[in-house]
């Protein structure tokens, strides 16, 4: 696998995850209840919105390097380390899920700055640096709840 080759598959699994967090946050918005209703909701909202922003990113960054982004759902699954929400979780269980997910993202999103300073491409390298920084506040945010 050429190092270009390497930054595509690893963008594609940053860009699954993104997406399925993004899915799972928003699903939270919806139907988080409970005492931290309120800011839950809201932080849920800035959180999903910011992804919606991100996927579209990486999605081009893909594009960009001459690869096909993937888009559906069965893509998705298979790419994805964070799993689609099912039940109805407490809210403290959103959050402590939302938490480790948000981990999960910090490390693909690290595999693709590997991959990327491998390959010399900076712009990648840049991408994937924005979205540790993103995600190691927002678990630190969903954190802070549980406390």
């Amino acid at each position: 696998m050429s190092h270009k080759e390497k930054v595509v598959e690893t963008l594609s699994g940053l860009l699954a995850d993104s997406y399925t967090l993004y899915l799972k946050t928003h699903n939270y918005h919806w139907n988080v209840t409970g005492p931290m209703f309120t800011t839950l909701h809201t932080l849920f909202e800035t959180e999903y919105a910011d992804l919606a922003l991100a996927v579209d990113e990486i999605a081009e960054r893909i594009r960009s390097l001459g690869a096909r982004a993937p888009g559906s759902f069965s893509e998705f699954a298979k790419l994805a380390a964070v799993k689609e929400a099912t039940g109805s979780p407490s809210a403290t269980e959103m959050i402590e899920e939302l938490v480790a997910d948000q981990a999960a993202v910090v490390g693909n999103a690290k595999r693709v700055v590997e991959a990327a300073e491998a390959a010399g491409d900076q712009a990648s390298a840049d991408l994937g640096t924005r979205r540790i920084d993103v995600h190691e506040k927002n678990a630190w945010m969903l954190r802070s709840h549980l406390e």
